[in-house]
């Protein structure tokens, strides 16, 4: 005889937003078998900052050396140990990446006992930190100008992943699992219940063409934080900041084929892609009081462009010979008057989580907010 026991009701969480950020969040509920997950998009996933990211993954190398900043990219870097085959294998998707390590070129010679100090500090966490003098820079990437490096700093834990395709394998991935997303499906209203206090309540979303029931909701919209949060009366200030790229073609690799790190000097980063293509990229930050329309309306400017362009040549000559076959920005999402990114309940609500705001680090962030935002709906 077989004594059966009711199962609880699964809890339908629905994700409004999917970038990076709000793929990973996705797919990381996807896994939890008490929850039904639902995922909405304006656009197709990855259209908005993912987009604009070059998805270099700066945690070990980053100064960011303890509390909530350095526990997200720890949690992260752990977490993508395992995340790259584990989306390969459930979705037969291959996602681009460059696992050589990241070098950072330093140019001012007062910079350098902070780095000391920072090498220290994570030979003592468990993470390896060069520090090359110049001419093991050039020894180790001959195509690299030396001419006023200080110094290269050299992590092998660091990456880079193409940011649309972790997006698109954290997509399929997730709806492997049972996730049931709505692209193209801009959120309209929302229904809820209790004043405006901590006891409200969000019971369903609304787009144009349906209405979707939720426990609760995560929002994780970038961009689209603050008209969505102002129609909630809980106002969420999220500025645009510019993200901008070019691709480049050379007749061969530059350096030597059997090692090809992301370089970021001038904070403009070359990314190898292999058969010749780099990427050189760099953020632009747009005056404080732009505002996200204006910001919208804008077209960047050719000089900067070209700025971040002679910026990479300065210190990789080679790239001048380089054919561009791409350009592209687009707008990043930085939190106003508070750090980045936004991990916390909206205030005024007990069932809507927000997980925005990541700035420059949305690629690197995405399965520590995933995580944080998982623990916290469990």
């Amino acid at each position: 005889m077989y004594c059966l026991f009711p199962q609880p009701p699964l809890k339908h969480i629905t994700i409004i937003g999917c970038g990076v950020v709000g793929a990973a969040i996705a797919y990381e509920l996807s896994l939890c078998p008490e929850m039904r997950v639902t995922g909405l998009d304006r656009s197709a996933p990855g259209q908005g900052a993912t987009a604009a990211a070059l998805g270099v993954a700066m945690a070990v190398i980053s100064h960011k050396v303890k509390g909530r900043n350095w526990q997200l990219r720890q949690r992260s870097l752990h977490r993508y140990q395992t995340l790259f085959s584990e989306l390969e294998a459930l979705t037969g998707r291959k996602i681009q990446r460059n696992t050589q390590g990241i070098l950072s070129l330093c140019f001012e010679a007062k910079e350098l006992p902070r780095w000391r100090s920072l090498q220290q500090i994570r030979h003592g966490q468990g993470y390896p930190l060069e520090l090359w003098e110049p001419e093991q820079v050039r020894d180790r990437c001959p195509h690299l100008n030396t001419d006023g490096v200080a110094a290269g700093i050299f992590s092998p834990q660091d990456f880079q992943v193409n940011p649309t395709e972790l997006t698109q394998a954290l997509v399929a991935g997730a709806a492997a699992n049972g996730v049931e997303f709505h692209f193209d499906q801009p959120v309209v209203g929302f229904e809820t219940e209790g004043s405006n206090g901590e006891d409200a309540v969000c019971t369903a979303v609304h787009t144009a063409t349906q209405t979707i029931a939720a426990d609760a909701i995560v929002l994780s919209a970038g961009l689209g934080t603050m008209p969505l949060t102002q129609s909630l009366a809980q106002p969420t200030a999220v500025g645009p900041v510019l993200g901008q790229a070019l691709r480049l073609h050379l007749n061969s690799p530059l350096g030597k084929p059997n090692f090809q790190p992301v370089v970021n000097g001038y904070d403009i980063h070359l990314v190898p892609l292999g058969g010749g293509d780099y990427w050189v990229g760099a953020t632009v930050e747009f005056p404080p009081e732009t505002s996200l329309e204006e910001a919208l309306a804008m077209q960047p400017e050719a000089e900067r462009l070209d700025e971040v362009m002679a910026g990479a040549i300065a210190y990789c000559p080679a790239l001048a010979a380089g054919t561009v076959t791409d350009r592209w920005f687009g707008l990043r999402p930085r939190p106003q008057g508070q750090a980045a990114p936004v991990i916390q309940s909206l205030a005024g609500y007990s069932n809507i989580w927000l997980a925005t705001g990541h700035y420059r680090n949305g690629v690197l962030l995405a399965p520590a907010t995933a995580l944080a935002v998982r623990d916290r709906l469990l």
